[in-house]
């Protein structure tokens, strides 16, 4: 059973929430504060986690970006009013998706599944001779079973969606994926998208990559995986 984290002081939303995940086979707990979240996610293991962004103590980017310190467990955001600067900023802190309030709680487990989904499904490798789902390139590697990305030997920590994203310009290295491409291929279609969202979790990926320079931007193309290949040691 997935067990899902909710970090909001809204006294009337914990309660309905939590009855309507178990409906969907999640466990879902929450916290009213953020020292009470940062604490329970120490002590336990979570599947993805749900964070308003009006908290005390902290907003919910401050939160996001003290999570993201030591945990790469999926984040969404609730955000008020849907204004388009909180899911930039949300995003450009390590959030994998975002849902604006007022919202119904349907649509937000369907959010946490396909953010779900995408952390425990892994992309179809091109055959390497024994099976492994395993690609290696000058100074990377990509272990697609165990979601692990090496940078010249050292392990690189990435999101969901920063994973999904990488394994998916590594399928064709070479290959130009559009903005809609990347869209379609990670976010689903149960998400509202927005090309925004691509170039802010290219630029987390790059940052996390450097001093490797492997993804390109083509100009009104989109991005490419720019790395030569090598025979796994």
């Amino acid at each position: 059973m997935p067990r899902i984290l909710l970090i909001d002081d809204d006294e009337h939303l914990a309660a309905p929430l939590t009855t309507y995940f178990a409906r969907f086979g999640c466990t879902l707990e929450s916290a009213a504060r953020p020292s009470e979240g940062l604490a329970m996610l120490r002590a336990g293991h979570y599947d993805a986690a749900i964070l308003d962004v009006m908290l005390p103590e902290m907003d919910g980017f401050a939160l996001c970006r003290e999570i993201r310190k030591e945990n790469d467990i999926p984040i969404v955001m609730l955000t008020a009013r849907g204004e388009v600067m909180d899911r930039v900023v949300g995003l450009e802190l390590g959030a994998d998706d975002y849902v604006p309030k007022p919202f119904e709680p349907r649509e937000l487990v369907a959010r946490v599944q396909t953010i779900l989904r995408r952390q425990r499904s892994t992309t179809p490798a091109a055959p390497t001779g024994n099976g492994a789902q395993h690609r290696v390139f000058d100074g990377l590697s990509i272990d697609l079973d165990r979601r692990q990305v090496l940078r010249h030997g050292e392990r690189v920590e990435l999101t969901g969606t920063e994973f999904e994203l990488l394994a998916l310009l590594a399928a064709e290295p070479g290959k130009v994926f559009s903005r809609d491409d990347i869209l379609n291929r990670l976010r689903g279609h149960e998400a509202e998208l927005y090309t925004r969202a691509v170039d802010i979790v290219v630029s987390r990926l790059r940052k996390k990559l450097e001093p490797l320079d492997c993804i390109k931007t083509l100009r009104n193309a989109g991005y490419a995986l720019a790395v030569a290949r090598s025979e796994p040691a």
